[in-house]
């Protein structure tokens, strides 16, 4: 299934792609940042009235010190919250370094969060070490600290928060200067290969955790036999720990305080889904890509709490599928990418409270979406056909044609549905978000998406689709996120998208636009992310247009006939943090002449 000329991408909001794509990894700090909010780096906005807040006596002083850091020797006489200010701020914009880092010594500090930031190492562990008692969080991912940097962090014992992800010269000598964290809730030692079995006997008296995740720690096989002490455990990710089998469910089973546990892409088996029967407070369950069948469903049935489920790629088919019904609590269902028919969406009538339903790349077809049917609108047509004959008949409010009017998000990506298929999803009022890529469907089906006036995310990545089918669609004024990379869209299309004035994210690829196209969306002043790649007929006319587009973060032009001339219209992009002008007439010294001149927060660029 598919289509050879687009690109499949895995069900995620374009505006999370944005982030993903054009913010280098010091950005994606996983320890706390409410500090950020305070921050003169960052522009302060008024939203209702789109201008800048005057900054504070406060802030201004913390942005002052901070500029002139080289002039302070200590601020330990400071109070500590003046203190942690210019903490934050001189990491927020990048100042600190190892020298800067001394006059902190003996601040008192409560939250390090330096997580992804440059030139952190053992020689660093020694001022965020001195914070003592007071230190209540710290984020010191990717850094290269190592075991003996860790040594005088038990001082810090009443620590609540501890990342160390990614930090790969920490081994089980490093965990064992946690082991008496009593106070700690929330532990995090993602993409570590040097922790074992051993080394996680460590964890076994952190009896506060709350929070522990492990994923890719790819040594750990044997060692979830010390978590069995770990009684306040509410969540778990041991992700990626191909490692893992059945034997290192069986201590989990006492975690009887677990509410979300993520074991995808392990060696579990439908035994070791049998070792969770009593855990009956889990409401998250990711299971993706583990070798399990519709017969671990028997151990899940009595989980009334079960809310979320993730079982895609896994090794599923319409056998036993009918078990599905007993979860009746489910919200969220991930079947992607499994060997089931339209037979597994008739057990599916039940889950009344679904509010997402993945389909992707399944044998989908038009036949099994009338299981999805939301008959509301048929009861309501009864009860007023009732009144008019003086309540001949009486109908059930529970009855059958209730359907799954709370679904918000559905994706059905890579199957078999057409516009027949389109009819039975007209009724699902409610619908947010909606794949339709790869399907079969044409224009003459998407008028029945015309009474889906909630949509906000949309993907037509369909190439039967043209002009036509956006005319149908023209009502959908809540759109943010619309996808068309691989339909057949003019310009004449491009008039009809001038009605969605929410979008944030546009992709509308292939050679059928020209500048009078790109003229019309010019005024769509909310788009973050425009993808305009492989439209040949693009001139730097084109690039005048987009410029009055001041909120893009991401712009892609690939393919196209701009040139170094057009690149002066792009100066205005401030926001700009990722642009591609592949196979144009721009050159990578032209982008980086803008870069340095113009648009200084651009992270990716092509041609590099």
């Amino acid at each position: 299934m598919g289509g050879a000329c687009s690109r499949k991408r895995d069900p995620q909001s374009d505006e999370e792609n944005v982030q993903r794509r054009v913010v280098s990894r010091r950005y994606s700090k996983s320890g706390s940042s409410k500090w950020l909010g305070t921050s003169l780096s960052r522009t302060s906005v008024d939203n209702k009235e789109g201008t800048a807040l005057c900054p504070s006596l406060m802030e201004l002083c913390i942005y002052k010190i901070s500029e002139e850091i080289d002039q302070y020797g200590t601020f330990s006489m400071l109070p500590r919250d003046i203190s942690q200010q210019i903490f934050n701020e001189l990491v927020c914009s990048q100042r600190l370094t190892e020298a800067y880092l001394e006059a902190f010594e003996d601040c008192y500090l409560q939250d390090i969060n330096l997580g992804e930031y440059p030139g952190v190492d053992d020689a660093w562990m020694d001022v965020i070490c001195s914070q003592g008692s007071s230190l209540l969080t710290a984020d010191i991912s990717g850094s290269d600290v190592t075991d003996s940097g860790l040594l005088n962090i038990k001082d810090c014992n009443n620590i609540e928060a501890l990342n160390l992800n990614f930090c790969d010269k920490i081994s089980d000598a490093g965990l064992g200067c946690i082991s008496g964290f009593s106070n700690l809730t929330n532990l995090s030692l993602k993409r570590n290969n040097n922790i074992t079995a051993k080394g996680m006997s460590s964890l076994s008296g952190l009896v506060s955790l709350l929070k522990l995740d492990l994923e890719r720690c790819t040594g750990i096989h044997g060692g979830l036999v010390h978590l069995k002490g770990l009684k306040k455990l509410e969540s778990l990710n041991i992700n990626c720990c191909n490692c893992i089998t059945d034997a290192d469910m069986k201590p989990l089973s006492d975690l009887t305080s677990l509410k979300e546990l993520q074991i995808s892409c392990s060696k579990v088996t439908d035994n070791g889904v049998a070792f969770l029967k009593g855990l009956n407070k889990l409401s998250l369950l990711n299971m993706e890509r583990c070798p399990i069948t519709a017969a671990c469903l028997d151990s899940l049935s009595d989980h009334g709490a079960l809310l979320y489920l993730n079982v895609s790629r896994s090794s599923l088919t319409d056998d036993g599928c009918e078990k599905f019904s007993k979860l009746k609590s489910l919200k969220v269902l991930n079947l992607g990418f499994n060997d089931i028919s339209d037979a597994v969406l008739a057990h599916l009538k039940v889950l009344k409270d679904l509010e997402s339903l993945n389909l992707d790349s399944c044998r989908i077809g038009d036949d099994g979406l009338v299981h999805l049917a939301d008959y509301s609108f048929i009861k309501s047509y009864f009860f007023y056909c009732v009144g008019k004959v003086n309540k001949l008949l009486i109908f059930n409010k529970n009855s059958r044609f209730s359907g799954h009017n709370h679904l918000k998000c559905l994706e059905l990506s890579d199957t078999e549905v057409g516009n027949s298929g389109l009819r039975h999803l007209s009724g699902l009022v409610n619908l947010e978000s909606l794949n339709l890529s790869f399907t079969v469907i044409t224009d003459g089906g998407l008028r029945n998406l015309a009474k889906l006036t909630c949509l906000k995310s949309l993907n037509l990545d369909v190439r039967q689709i043209t002009d036509a089918g956006l005319a149908a669609l023209a009502g959908l004024t809540e759109v943010t996120h619309l996808d068309l990379f691989c339909a057949k869209i003019t310009d004449t299309g491009t008039k009809y998208i001038r009605n969605f004035t929410k979008l944030r994210s546009l992709e509308i690829c292939g050679g059928g636009l020209t500048d009078a196209g790109v003229k019309n969306i010019k005024d769509l002043k909310s788009l973050v992310l425009l993808n305009l790649s492989q439209n040949h007929h693009l001139t730097d006319k084109s690039l005048e247009f987009i410029s009055e587009l001041s909120q893009l973060v991401s712009l892609n032009v690939s393919s196209s006939r701009v040139s170094n001339t057009g690149l002066q219209h792009l100066t205005k992009l401030k926001n700009l943090k990722s642009l591609s002008l592949e196979s144009t007439k721009v050159t990578a010294n032209d982008i980086k002449k803008l870069h340095e001149s113009h648009l200084p927060d651009l992270v990716t660029y092509r041609p590099e």
